[in-house]
């Protein structure tokens, strides 16, 4: 049997940490007066974060390592860091760990550190991994939010939430290296579920320089004790930096500057009656997006189409919208439908050829994978309704690190369409569009929605901070 090293690496999220960087976090845990009496590491590797913790918390009764790799086993022999009689090494998995009897071993100050998988488990899936807990929905997605991919998650996440839950009975410090956005998911969790939390803060880590990785990473340092409920996070830019920045809750959201939307928290409304809209979902471009090359529609799949006109329109990608390319497209998108599970059945009379186009590549709508599709009329799209044919529109791409909000009018006397990487309102008005258009450029308005973005995040901008603005109010203190 061939054993692939990639894919090993990839199902264990193997990112062993430097000896360097795990000896710079326990100094880190000494200056904030840290001083464990038993030290854990749930996923210890090689050793270095165990051979870190023994030099510099000498006072520390027990050390207590556990990997599922006996081949870093070997290596932490090989070092020879066994010779510390604190230290104990447990060839396990993190998933079948008996955390009770462990937990109903201490009753002393404890410190669990350490730095578990990277990976996600779609990743896992995707590479054919075993190394997963058993499937719960522990995010209590329902509907299209579990169905659409939100109920994707990193490993360490769960690793991390089963670490906060048993310490919701013990005293004792969390220190674990993990992405920026997994640490606000704990954050957001243990808020969530109201649980104990005596101080969070987290200290950006270069992941690049550690790892070789293009992620946002950190220290996520949290504190517990037995009665304490503090929901927030001081968030510092490295482990030597002493300014720093407070996230945390209002309003039952989490808050990315908390001093900046105190200021402007008269504009902030859950019910603020403006619906941004995604822009269209079909899932399947090579069949339903065109190029328009001199004056003939080119599929996908390389094929020149003559198609009637009806159910055919210029469309608009999120990186056209971000970078002001709005006055004219090449691209268009088949629009089978004017408003969710309306039926295509009237296409065959209405525009034949369009049928039969859909019909001669149904094998290719009917595989896709999501689950949206069923139940629903062949050929179906979403993300499209009276507000899709708009006149005009304000849109924002969802993936840029900036607030540029443009105004789109008709191109070819037809109404834009977008992909779903954008947001959108949809006016009948044109001076209605242009005034709302202008104050949500603003400063008042930007500075409004940046203290609400983690601009970290894959899609920062999301539409649910989008209508958390009350636009009348805006308008009010713009005029």
């Amino acid at each position: 049997m061939t054993i692939n090293p990639h894919k090993i690496k990839v199902e264990y999220g193997d990112f062993q940490t430097p000896l360097e960087l795990a000896q710079r976090i326990c100094k880190k845990l000494v200056e904030l007066g840290v001083y464990p009496d038993i030290i854990i590491e749930p996923t210890c590797g090689i050793g270095n974060f165990i051979q870190a913790a023994a030099k510099i918390f000498p006072s520390a009764n027990r050390i207590i390592g556990i990997e599922i790799n006996p081949n870093y086993l070997n290596k932490i022999k090989e070092k020879n860091i066994l010779a510390d009689k604190r230290i104990e090494i447990q060839c396990n998995n993190l998933f079948h760990v008996d955390w009770e009897s462990i937990r109903y071993q201490l009753n002393k100050e404890i410190l669990v550190i350490g730095n578990f998988p990277w990976v996600t488990n779609s990743q896992q899936g995707y590479i054919g991994g075993n190394n997963l807990p058993k499937k719960s929905n522990f995010q209590n997605h329902n509907g299209l939010d579990a169905i659409t991919g939100k109920s994707n998650f990193d490993i360490s996440e769960w690793m991390l939430i089963h670490v906060v839950q048993w310490f919701q009975k013990y005293d004792g410090y969390l220190a674990m290296l993990c992405k920026t956005s997994v640490s606000r998911k704990i954050l957001s969790y243990i808020h969530s579920q109201k649980l104990n939390l005596a101080y969070c803060a987290s200290y950006k880590i270069n992941a690049k320089k550690y790892f070789d990785v293009n992620v946002n990473a950190c220290l996520l340092l949290c504190k517990f004790d037995s009665q304490s409920r503090n929901y927030f996070c001081d968030v510092f830019d490295g482990l030597e930096n002493l300014d720093s920045y407070r996230i945390g809750y209002r309003h039952n959201i989490l808050i990315r500057d908390l001093v900046t939307f105190q200021k402007l928290e008269k504009l902030y409304d859950k019910q603020s009656g403006i619906k941004w809209r995604s822009g269209i979902k079909h899932d399947c471009a090579n069949v339903m997006e065109f190029r328009q090359i001199d004056y003939k529609f080119v599929n996908g799949l390389g094929e020149v189409v003559d198609l009637e006109l009806t159910y055919i329109f210029p469309l608009m990608k999120g990186s056209a919208v971000a970078n002001n390319q709005i006055k004219s497209t090449n691209k268009y998108v088949l629009v089978p439908q004017r408003f969710v599970g309306e039926s295509t059945e009237k296409i065959r009379d209405s525009a034949p050829n369009t049928w039969k186009y859909l019909e001669r590549h149904g094998y290719l709508l009917d595989k896709r994978k999501s689950k949206i599709y069923q139940n629903h009329p062949r050929f179906s799209v979403f993300g499209v309704g009276s507000y899709s044919f708009a006149p005009w529109k304000i849109a924002i791409c969802g993936l840029y690190k900036k607030l540029d909000f443009r105004l789109i009018g008709k191109i070819d006397e037809k109404p834009v369409f977008f992909d779903d990487t954008i947001y959108f309102l949809g006016f009948d008005d044109e001076i209605a569009a242009k005034k709302t258009c202008d104050i949500l450029n603003s400063p008042l308005a930007k500075d409004f929605y940046s203290s609400l973005i983690f601009w970290d995040e894959k899609r920062p901008i999301k539409s649910s901070i989008l209508n958390s603005l009350n636009l009348a109010v805006l308008r009010e203190l713009s005029f």
